[in-house]
């Protein structure tokens, strides 16, 4: 059969890097096939080539044995490549045919166009009504707004970039089961992932890189995922632990914790209350947009709690903000990394400033300490494996699974007393995520409480002393994680509490 997409000898190289460095492989009609490999191995870049956004220094590419050389995404589409990315391109407060129609080169009437997303809806089992408002809709919804706008350019390959990190294990049942259904179709699906469990159930084939090259192949459902996993670091993993820790005395405590959103489309919290002991894990589940953001900004002194509803070690310290709190030991890693935990245009230096400076001696009297600030995030990047030049780079310039190594890295090593860290291990690798989830085991065995908030059930259930889930900006009662089991986990994030879930 003649390949859907060749790719040979495929390289790009960036000042100081060589992203690419002569990649070749091939794509049938109708195959998933996954590309897998560590932050930094060149698979964005390599997917960026094949969207038309990046122009290759040499190689080339072949679609149905022609010649294919995008020259931007446009005409990528109009050669059947249609690509669903990792941050949603969505405008709230438009209906989700308005946000299609905004995608399209010539969009037809919205009456004609909502008929046209109703019918592939329906085609491929990805309920969506056209004429709701993109800003009240779940994460794995959106998502579907996302696919449906490639789907309707009827693509001949898809590329899927980490589209499970904010679904629900039922949500992410859904989204298997069409693109089953596309690839039966004869649609052929690049599939980007560091949930190496889903690339075993969903892929027919692997391409592994590291460090730009091509380091080897495999069929993903003969392979473990430890195997895949030690392909793209080319070492052996280690595998997390903990010794057994006594948790100590409540250091932080929300009485029915009620606040409104800053945000038009965000989710209210709702009558909070929990208590965290030094020492302890707690894992916080919940499908994306249910108050994570809020939860966050709540607890880092972004939004300020009512008296009395938000206590540390006894005080309450509702009415101070992010530098008061952090200067007593409660620090915060937001989920957005680019614009929210890290200033994209700053150097990696300015940014451990800018969160580090208390807690690290980096200022004095209002003066800033700027060897001394090069040094700390030295540390970082040392301590944290972060791939960069050196930490005068851009915070920009770093791929996403570095910047968050960084950002988790610079928090971690200010030996916070309380830690609360939204999505820690988003779009980072396997050896990555191992390392960061060791960080936050070690921080609380110090003596530290961790707040763990994540979409990745998995996570949860390997650090967590205990969870409980966030929905519609409630709280549940948090349970122990022994014994619970992950269909348990994913039902309580979807709303379902006490009986229901424990007869499952």
């Amino acid at each position: 059969m003649t390949p859907l997409l060749s790719l040979k000898d495929l390289t790009k190289a960036y000042p100081g890097v060589v992203a690419n460095d002569n990649v070749s492989l091939e794509i049938a009609p109708g195959e998933v096939h996954s590309l897998l490999g560590e932050n930094g191995a060149g698979k964005s870049t390599l997917v960026k080539m094949i969207y038309g956004l990046v122009k290759p220094d040499h190689g080339e590419m072949r679609m149905h044995g022609a010649d294919y050389a995008p020259s931007e995404p446009r005409a990528a589409r109009a050669a059947g490549v249609g690509m669903v990315f990792q941050h949603f391109s969505l405008f709230d407060a438009l209906t989700v045919a308005e946000n299609i129609a905004l995608g399209m080169e010539n969009a037809p009437r919205l009456s004609a166009l909502s008929d046209q997303i109703r019918k592939v809806s329906d085609t491929y089992g990805l309920p969506l009504a056209p004429d709701r408002i993109v800003g009240d809709l779940s994460a794995g919804e959106r998502q579907r707004v996302e696919i449906i706008r490639c789907l309707l350019q009827e693509p001949k390959l898809l590329i899927m970039d980490e589209p499970t990190s904010v679904l629900t294990p039922q949500e992410v049942d859904i989204l298997f089961e069409t693109l089953h259904k596309l690839s039966t179709d004869g649609t052929a699906i690049l599939y980007i992932s560091h949930k190496l469990e889903e690339i075993r159930t969903l892929c027919d084939s692997a391409t592994i890189l590291r460090l730009g090259k091509v380091v080897g192949t495999c069929v993903p459902k003969e392979t473990t995922a430890r195997e895949m996993a030690e392909m793209m670091v080319g070492k052996v993993l280690g595998t997390p632990t903990r010794a057994g820790v006594t948790p100590g005395d409540t250091v932080l405590e929300l009485n029915s914790l009620s606040l409104p959103s800053p945000s038009a489309f965000g989710m209210p919290l709702r009558d909070i209350s929990v208590k965290l002991r030094a020492g302890e894990v707690l894992g916080i589940g919940g499908v994306a947009g249910n108050g994570q953001d809020e939860l966050l900004a709540a607890l880092s002194g972004e939004m300020l709690a009512p008296p009395g509803t938000l206590k540390m070690k006894n005080v309450d310290i509702g009415k101070l903000g992010p530098n008061a709190r952090r200067a007593i030991g409660l620090l915060a890693a937001p989920e957005e990394r680019l614009g929210h935990a890290a200033a994209p245009d700053m150097s990696l230096t300015e940014n451990a400033m800018l969160t580090g400076a208390a807690r690290e001696g980096l200022e004095n009297r209002g003066f800033l300490n700027w060897p001394a600030a090069r040094g700390f995030a030295e540390k970082i990047i040392e301590t944290f494996d972060v791939r960069t030049p050196g930490p005068g780079n851009a915070a920009r310039s770093l791929s996403g699974g570095n910047l968050q190594k960084f950002v988790i890295g610079r928090e971690v090593l200010q030996r916070p007393e309380i830690l609360v860290v939204n999505q820690p291990t988003w779009g980072v690798d396997a050896s990555a995520a191992a390392a960061i989830r060791q960080a936050l085991l070690d921080l609380a065995e110090a003596g530290a409480a961790v707040i763990v908030i994540s979409q990745d059930l998995d996570e949860l259930m390997e650090i967590s002393d205990r969870f409980a889930a966030l929905n519609e900006g409630r709280l549940s009662d948090p349970r122990s994680t022994d014994g619970l089991t992950v269909e348990q986990i994913g039902l309580m994030m979807g709303g379902a509490h006490g009986m229901e879930v424990a007869h499952v």
